[in-house]
């Protein structure tokens, strides 16, 4: 299989894509399955902030103390695990759906009834009254909805071909964030004019946009290649040098050996120790500064007086635009400058915008000095997203891609969700100006470590053989 960075395989593709016109290339939008995309991608975006920024501000509002929604933030802590039950989404059938509706299909619709009773089960319960309550359906919620990336992610990849992924992760892109101003100042409206309980039931009506697109779509064709089967001859290697083990530890053994020990130690053995070791401690910290905020910015906004109006308009309207605005910008300059001096660029902007919080808490309450802060704040995340996303994306082999970057989004999300559980005892301790403060200085870490490995030479790793798979788009100060 030629290598798609040799400059044969460029010549290539610029000349396939030389054959097409702009309204061919426009056409792939047109696809069934591209537009299906756009509609799951809006079912994957609604869950998220409904069990994080948007709970957030209805718990504060129902005189829930800081300390407390700090630590049920730590609910969002599953879409960071979501690689641990990801195998089974991948290889055990659903009792029924699977049979009538196809492995992807079956645990999509299951994980969409998942969230729709646990966006119900919230509605039903009180605060102030039925809290635990609450918090359980919230990580029913939060379970769910990350079954559902999981199965989501499975069948963008599997639905069409590789020419059609980029057109398929723009259009999931494009729902994602759709969702999460749905569920961000939808939400918010709806909880202004109705009530937090209807607000969220009608979250639940919503997700229905999802359930009857995986009725109409199609269940793809699932290929396994050659190359797949070589890399996994270590795995055949092992079962048939363990005989003395029984059935069911060999399986289990073989499993992890070619799932999770593999993609270790490739990426270990091609960068070597300590460079491993200072990628997965920078990957760790990248994201500790912004995440460590988001958890206390809509209780941060009430507390300052904002209606939920404004902050539906300012924070989740405007600002999910901003947030877009910065991740394209994020693109063209990685192509102009490169990846490290822009990541260096991205971190400090992080690390700065938070200290404009903290100036904005010695204001009053301003619509117009919000709408700054919160412009120049989700222009630098999305710029940062965009970038560390193709870092990241470089740092995976393409033998093992999903896995490996699986694993480096989790060490990325994992510190950062459990110290942001922490945010509400900093603030009640302290107030919000030394909170901002604080957070601002959990970005020098990364700061410093970017410049160590500007220093490192890196080997490179295999490429991918598409651009177009992308994460889930979750790098705003809301959606974090």
């Amino acid at each position: 299989m030629p290598n798609p960075t040799q400059p044969d395989g460029e010549m290539m593709e610029k000349s396939k894509d030389a054959g097409r016109s702009w309204l061919d290339a426009l056409a792939v939008y047109l696809n069934p399955r591209v537009v299906a995309m756009l509609l799951l991608g809006f079912s994957a975006g609604l869950p998220l902030l409904l069990v994080f920024g948007t709970l957030s501000a209805w718990l504060r509002e129902a005189g829930v103390d800081r300390s407390t929604i700090g630590h049920i933030s730590w609910v969002a802590t599953l879409y960071a695990l979501k690689f641990v039950w990801a195998p089974l989404v991948d290889r055990i059938p659903v009792p029924l759906l699977s049979r009538r509706l196809g492995q992807r299909r079956g645990w999509m619709l299951l994980a969409q009834i998942g969230v729709i009773a646990g966006l119900l089960l919230m509605a039903t319960n009180d605060p102030n009254q039925t809290l635990g309550m609450l918090v359980a359906a919230a990580l029913l919620v939060a379970f769910a909805s990350a079954t559902q990336d999981i199965a989501i992610d499975a069948w963008r990849i599997e639905a069409v071909a590789v020419d059609l992924q980029g057109a398929m992760a723009a259009t999931y892109q494009m729902g994602y964030r759709i969702g999460m101003i749905m569920a961000g100042a939808g939400a918010l409206y709806f909880a202004e004019y109705l009530s937090w309980s209807q607000s969220y039931a009608i979250m639940a009506l919503c997700m229905g946009i999802g359930v009857l697109t995986v009725l109409l779509i199609p269940e793809p064709t699932r290929k396994i290649d050659r190359e797949t089967w070589r890399r996994e001859e270590r795995v055949v290697r092992f079962i048939e040098g363990s005989a003395h083990l029984s059935d069911r530890r060999r399986e289990l053994s073989a499993w992890f050996i070619g799932a999770i020990v593999c993609p270790f130690t490739e990426f270990i053995a091609r960068n070597g120790w300590r460079v491993a070791l200072l990628i997965l401690a920078f990957i760790g910290v990248f994201r500790l500064s912004d995440i460590t905020l988001s958890v206390m910015a809509n209780p941060f906004y009430i507390d300052m007086g904002y209606s939920k109006e404004e902050i539906a308009s300012v924070t989740k309207v405007f600002g999910l635009i901003m947030t877009m605005v910065g991740a394209a910008l994020g693109g063209v300059v990685v192509v102009r400058f490169g990846v490290m001096r822009i990541l260096l660029v991205a971190a400090a902007m992080v690390a700065g915008t938070n200290l404009i919080f903290a100036w904005l808490a010695t204001q009053s309450a301003d619509i117009t000095l919000l709408a700054l802060v919160i412009s120049a704040d989700n222009l630098s995340a999305g710029l940062a997203g965009s970038v560390f996303i193709a870092y990241l994306s470089g740092l995976a082999n393409r033998a093992y891609t999903a896995t490996q970057y699986a694993l480096f989004s989790s060490l990325m999300l994992l510190p950062a969700k459990f110290l942001g559980g922490f945010s509400g005892d900093i603030v009640d301790a302290t107030d919000y100006v030394f909170f901002f403060t604080y957070a601002a200085i959990l970005g020098l870490p990364a700061i410093l470590l970017v410049l160590v490995l500007m220093r490192v030479k890196l080997p490179t790793a295999s490429a991918p053989e598409s651009a177009g798979a992308a994460p889930s788009p979750q790098g705003t100060k809301e959606g974090a």
